[in-house]
């Protein structure tokens, strides 16, 4: 195969797709994968979640502690996804098929593309506002529908430009924006450090009515964000040499998500200056607005900046991911590119129905709540299968699907593991049941627990149970264990069918 991704081969198109990297070709470090999860993360979009805590009525204490507890329980869910990766080559969805099937991996893929479309979305609404609004403070620049969709046109198409060119490009984005967001978001200490209350109460305290309902959907949206990296993490992590340390590669998922409270708290701090210096646009949900009639004027181009390099470094990790999980759904239809500038295409139709046409900005909380509820599950039994099979994988077999053939380890009923889709579906399906946010999606059995969300914590458990259940009540043939064989579960002696083209 003639290939040009090496370390020096920044600007040339990547020509891998989610075949296994050669051990060759795998020059990355933990590190890089820090840059690119931090510099996904380190952004606009990220602080507009931070707000939301306020949004809620909470204090700042309180909105602090929710975010805190988000994001290191996400974290620590996140870090075991890292590992995939390195160990078979290729992205988590792929990965997926040892324990869904080499056919039930498309739930990966399609939870994949869903987590794209809402932060994708996320990040160019909030940085086009952003800069719109600092162009108007700054230039006198109208804000009209016209104006805000040549903001969103043009982060979308650059996001598109560095998609394509591939992992190395994004690379190079990313060791910048890491660096550069990050001073921005601390010159922010300065620019509101004299109207900053740390002492800001909120609407809604403690031991009043609809406390806990709001810290936990606080807690929750905060946790969406490393979540939402769980089907993204393969396709870095894939560059990495398969003996790396997994302690370091899962030390660096971890640090990178706990670095992204600096944008965290950057949105809320500067969310409770909102709500006291202008409280309308708190009412209207409008943070962005509100951030920007509360700054300071020499803050105006920095938060332009912000923006840019925000929206840049979100969107390529959000849109990169899913083109490359696209192109080995439809492997002979789509190659990586082609898969990419399908799915950013439809990405900028979905960004400009939304915010123009749907209202869909104000939706965004409970998207994000549902795709975690979703995701969770199908990422625990991951890590599950990771645990039981003690690292063990056959990463060939895992390209059955994608060569366009059949059988292999991971073949199980028909390239389909009911198994890992019999934890995942009712899990799955109950915590959706018991999602509570109230003025927006509330479930069936959402009031069971007096208005407060247990959804997670009822769809994790679901699963873990089911998914232990279901391999120790049905076995799993023991050609898909290493040497060692499983742990906690038993197996079969059924041979494994052997790789084989499709019958004419």
């Amino acid at each position: 195969m003639d290939n040009k991704n090496n370390a020096h081969a920044i600007t040339t198109i990547e020509t891998f797709g989610v075949e296994q990297i050669p051990d060759h070709e795998r020059n990355a470090t933990p590190t890089d994968l820090f840059r690119m999860i931090f510099g996904g993360a380190n952004t606009f979009a990220t602080a507009v979640l931070g707000s939301f805590p306020v949004l809620f009525g909470l204090s700042f204490q309180a909105g602090v502690w929710a975010i805190v507890l988000g994001v290191l329980v996400g974290s620590l869910i996140l870090a075991p996804m890292g590992l995939f990766g390195p160990l078979n080559g290729t992205n988590n969805a792929v990965s997926s098929g040892a324990h869904f099937g080499v056919h039930g991996r498309i739930v990966g893929s399609f939870l994949s593309l869903l987590t794209a479309v809402a932060f994708f979305s996320l990040s160019v609404w909030s940085s086009g506002d952003a800069l719109i609004g600092g162009a108007k403070r700054l230039f006198d620049l109208p804000e009209t529908d016209l104006t805000l969709g040549l903001a969103y046109g043009l982060f979308a198409v650059l996001v598109l430009i560095v998609c394509i060119y591939g992992f190395r490009f994004m690379l190079m984005v990313n060791k910048i924006a890491v660096w550069a967001a990050s001073l921005l978001f601390l010159l922010g200490l300065f620019a509101f450090s004299g109207p900053f209350d740390a002492g800001y109460a909120g609407t809604v305290q403690m031991g009043s009515e609809g406390f806990w309902a709001a810290f936990i959907g606080a807690a929750l949206l905060a946790m969406s964000n490393p979540v939402s990296f769980g089907a993204f993490l393969g396709d870095w992590a894939r560059y990495i040499p398969r003996q790396t340390s997994q302690k370091r590669i899962m030390l660096a998922v971890i640090c990178a998500q706990l670095a992204t409270l600096i944008p965290f708290l950057f949105g809320l701090a500067t969310a409770t200056i909102v709500a006291v210096n202008a409280p309308d646009y708190i009412a209207q949900n409008n943070y962005v607005g509100g951030l920007l009639a509360v700054s300071p004027s020499w803050f105006f181009l920095p938060v332009c900046l912000i923006a840019v390099i925000g929206g840049m470094s979100t969107g390529t990790t959000s849109l990169y991911g899913t083109g490359l999980d696209m192109s080995s759904v439809f492997p002979r239809l789509l190659n990586r590119v082609q898969a990419t500038l399908l799915i950013g295409l439809l990405s900028i139709a979905f960004i400009f129905i939304g915010r123009f046409a749907a209202n869909l900005v104000q939706s965004v909380s409970t998207f994000a709540v549902l795709i975690i509820t979703c995701t969770s599950p199908w990422m625990i039994i991951m890590i599950l299968g990771l645990i039981i099979r003690r690292g063990f994988y056959h990463a060939d077999d895992l390209q059955v699907f994608t060569r366009g053939q059949e059988g292999g380890a991971y073949w199980f009923h028909n390239g389909w593991n009911w198994r890992g889709m019999g934890a995942w579906i009712p899990s799955a399906a109950l915590g959706l049941f018991f999602v509570t946010l109230p003025g927006q999606f509330v479930g069936p059995l959402g009031n069971l627990a007096g208005g407060i969300d247990i959804s997670l914590p009822v769809t994790l458990g679901v699963a873990a149970l089911l998914y232990i259940a279901l391999l120790r009540t049905f076995p799993e043939p023991a050609g898909v264990y290493g040497p060692k064989g499983p742990r906690w579960v038993g197996s079969h002696d059924r041979p494994v069918r052997s790789i084989s083209e499709p019958a004419a």
